[in-house]
């Protein structure tokens, strides 16, 4: 059951979280809180992965809370629902792009949307609580969306893929910052564009008339022409590349001649999304049609981009292709944090796993159990690693009981992910023995 933290002294926020949590309640536990300090302490201790920040609650400090969380955002990794009451205000925290923000939100809009968002979160939870342990990265995932002409889509869609993609490594931060732009551009496009048949000239108009596009979107998405149109995601992502095809149900555009019109006419209103995208990105490319465009930017390989607070203090080491990082029997019990690299897993002379940054951790059972090390590791090109010597560790949790709550359900769900790994095969193993009796 997934924890959700209202930061809230405003009724009518509270009210629509507990409303809707009542028809979620196998899913979500909620827990509602103002006091800034006590807040710090429950985001430490309680680890929630769902915090809804209210920006409207004169009460709660939501700069210091945000701050607290951004100051070591490996621990506090899931996702923030952030509550405004103006659309300036609201801007403005999107302008942030910060990573743990899921989207931004009017009162009005969080009253009308958050059942609904709520569902969205339930149905792609593998995406916003995933922190990639045991992923195998020389796999490839891929899947697919479609939902309406909807902002609020787009926004949630677009952040909850990219955050997935930074916090499993496979994404840079200044890659997170360029894909956040191309893709909202571009599913921007596929809405205003593409479903909504928006000209550009029409666009124009009402930005020049009125200073903003989402009361014209909100006007024509209701149009009986336009309302069962969709917008679909589908995306692929490897050990090389992360692609991702956006499609509309629109009549699609030539792109050819827009594309060489944007060339010429840099200094514009609005309109210049596709140029700016394939600026952002490492491909870009359409269908004939124009109704479909497909982005694509090399993945990041085994590097982690968030290194818990705690541990920066620590001696970070660096090792050669193939050179020892410990040896099966070996009396140590330091523990090590991946940095970079790849560090390949022996018992005996077997190779028996392959651990990346995604792993996290080399030496826990031994550091665990104050034992001797169970397998040899061996670095697979250049490393870094993070030395943590276990009575500095130990030390660390007094200083900082929070990690040790932390550290100790990591350690408890790579447990259960191998568990259920091991029951998988024991499977397949019994299917092949039967297919042989």
């Amino acid at each position: 059951m997934k924890k959700i933290l209202t930061i809230s002294s405003n009724e009518e926020v509270m009210d629509t979280v507990k409303n809707a949590l009542q028809k979620f309640e196998r899913y979500f536990n909620g827990e509602f809180l103002w006091f800034t300090p006590q807040i710090i302490n429950y985001v430490n201790y309680e680890l929630p992965e769902i915090k809804i920040l209210d920006y409207t609650s004169e009460d709660t400090d939501c700069d210091t809370i945000l701050s607290t969380i951004n100051a070591d955002p490996w621990l506090h990794y899931g996702g923030i629902i952030a509550v405004c009451e103006t659309r300036g205000k609201k801007q403005t925290l999107e302008e942030l792009k910060d990573s743990n923000i899921l989207c931004v939100l009017t009162l009005e809009e969080f009253k009308q949307n958050f059942e609904r968002l709520l569902k969205l979160i339930l149905a792609n939870q593998q995406f916003v609580f995933h922190r990639g342990l045991q992923n195998d990265f020389a796999g490839e995932e891929s899947g697919s969306f479609s939902f309406d002409n909807d902002l609020l889509d787009i926004h949630f869609y677009s952040s909850f893929l990219i955050s997935y993609l930074y916090n499993t490594n496979k994404i840079s931060s200044v890659d997170r910052f360029n894909l956040q732009i191309a893709l909202s551009e571009l599913l921007n496009n596929a809405l205003e564009h593409g479903n909504l048949e928006i000209s550009y000239e029409e666009k124009s108009k009402w930005m020049e008339e009125n200073g903003e596009i989402v009361s014209l979107i909100e006007q024509k998405r209701l149009d009986p022409k336009f309302s069962n149109r969709k917008i679909g995601i589908s995306y692929i992502l490897n050990q090389d590349f992360c692609s991702f095809t956006i499609s509309d149900d629109g009549n699609g555009f030539d792109w050819k001649k827009y594309t060489q019109k944007q060339a010429e006419e840099s200094t514009q209103l609005h309109g210049r999304g596709i140029q700016l995208s394939g600026e952002m990105v490492g491909t870009l490319s359409y269908n004939d049609k124009g109704n479909k465009v497909t982005l694509k930017i090399k993945s990041q390989k085994n590097s982690s981009n968030n290194i818990p607070g705690v541990m920066r203090t620590f001696e970070t080491v660096t090792f050669k292709d193939r050179e020892v990082i410990c040896r099966e029997n070996e009396p140590t019990n330091d523990l090590y944090f991946i940095v970079s690299g790849k560090y390949a897993v022996y018992s005996g002379r077997k190779l028996v796993s392959v651990l990346t940054p995604n792993d996290m951790f080399i030496g826990e059972m031994a550091f665990l159990l104050n034992d001797r090390r169970s397998a040899t590791i061996l670095a697979s090109g250049n490393c870094r690693l993070i030395k943590i010597p276990k009575i500095d560790f130990l030390d660390m949790i007094r200083k900082n009981p929070h990690y040790g709550i932390f550290l100790s359900k990591m350690l408890a769900q790579r447990l259960f992910n191998q568990t259920h790994k091991t029951i998988e095969l024991q499977k397949l193993i019994n299917e092949e023995k039967n297919k042989c009796l």
